[in-house]
């Protein structure tokens, strides 16, 4: 059986993905807040290989840019953002039409699942003070989160 990051394109496809979200994110007047302070001209690449690790594929994001602890941290103090969430996830389901990855139910499905999650889930600690050292990539299957 093939991987999630396998199923949707392997780097290439990941990568045509993070591209469509970033550009839905920028339209989107609520979630585009989350970048008003700036971003790093490669924050796309970046994103698709903390996906990509994520997702089944290489440890692309640990290996280069840092773990799961760093990632945390730069999302996390800012309080509230539910509506933001929501869009964020909106804005992730019509990404995937944009990037070709819609037309197979399942894979559609996981990938929604898996970018739901880690939106609700891991991404936004109140504070910085309460992310933990050391935190790996959770990685997402076809059954979605894996035991460490």
């Amino acid at each position: 059986m093939t991987t999630v990051f396998e199923a949707a394109g392997g780097t290439t496809g990941i990568l045509r993905l993070a591209h469509a979200w970033h550009a839905r994110v920028m339209a989107d007047e609520v979630v585009s807040h989350a970048f008003s302070h700036g971003f790093r001209p490669d924050h796309t690449e970046r994103l698709a290989a903390y996906w990509s690790e994520a997702l089944g594929g290489p440890a692309a994001y640990s290996g280069i840019y840092g773990d799961e602890t760093s990632v945390v941290r730069i999302h996390s103090g800012n309080g509230e953002h539910d509506e933001m969430n929501r869009r964020a996830v909106d804005r992730f389901d019509e990404a995937l039409v944009d990037a070709g990855l819609d037309r197979d139910d399942r894979l559609r499905g996981v990938l929604h699942d898996y970018f739901a999650w880690a939106t609700w889930n891991t991404m936004y600690h109140h504070t910085t003070d309460d992310v933990a050292e050391g935190m790996s990539i959770p990685r997402w299957s076809w059954d979605g989160l894996e035991e460490p």
